[in-house]
C-alpha cells in the first residue's frame, strides 16, 4: 500500500499518531486526519513536512 503515516514532532522526537492515512483537512488550529479504515484523530497542529516518496507527514503541535 501506498498509505502515508502521521507522527507528531515534539523535541525532536517523532510520535506516531495514525497509519494508512487516506484524508486530512486543516482548519484554523486543528487538522483532521482519517485511517482508510475510518480511524479518526485531531490534533491541534500544523504540517512541518510532507514526504510523499517516504510516506511520511510530519506534524509540530501548535504553540499555545
Amino acid at each position: 500500500m501506498c498509505d502515508s503515516s502521521a507522527y507528531l514532532l515534539t523535541k525532536d522526537k517523532e510520535t506516531l499518531l495514525l497509519e494508512h492515512i487516506d484524508f486530512f483537512e486543516s482548519s484554523e488550529n486543528e487538522i483532521r486526519l482519517v485511517s482508510i479504515f475510518g480511524e479518526e484523530k485531531n490534533i491541534k497542529a500544523k504540517i512541518k513536512t510532507l514526504s510523499l516518496l517516504d510516506h511520511k507527514i510530519i506534524f509540530e503541535p501548535l504553540s499555545d
